[in-house]
């Protein structure tokens, strides 16, 4: 299995910044695209970032568009999502996820691997 653990979550302020990251193991980091997924209380998870496995393509959810970035550092096997602006309603657990398709495309389900999430709450 491949194992994804994320970090950087906790409390902010509205207005404020967090910069989650996911380290991932294994050899064929290079070949996944990555994303990010989030949920809170009562709703649906939903995607919120993803990146290539080359990092030259990213989707992005409407609604952080302008206010998120994803990155991805292949030498150091890791994917980040820095998250600026954050709203009350960015409260949600963060999830990292691994996607093994080789396109070199961004997808919005269908990830292969997931992280255990991490607590990300913003304050009013």
């Amino acid at each position: 299995q491949v194992q994804l653990v994320e970090s950087g979550g906790g409390l902010v302020q509205a207005g404020g910044s967090l910069r989650l990251s996911c380290a991932a193991s294994g050899r064929t980091f290079t070949l996944y695209a990555m994303g990010w997924f989030r949920q809170a209380p009562g709703k649906e998870r939903e995607f919120v970032a993803g990146i290539s496995w080359s990092g030259g393509r990213t989707s992005y959810v409407d609604s952080v568009k302008g206010r998120f970035t994803i990155s991805r550092d292949n030498a150091k096997n890791t994917v980040y999502l820095q998250m600026n602006s954050l709203k009350p309603e960015d409260t949600a657990v963060y999830y990292c996820a691994a996607d093994r398709n080789n396109l070199d495309i961004v997808r919005t389900k269908g990830y292969d691997y997931w992280g255990q999430g991490t607590q990300v709450t913003v304050s009013s």
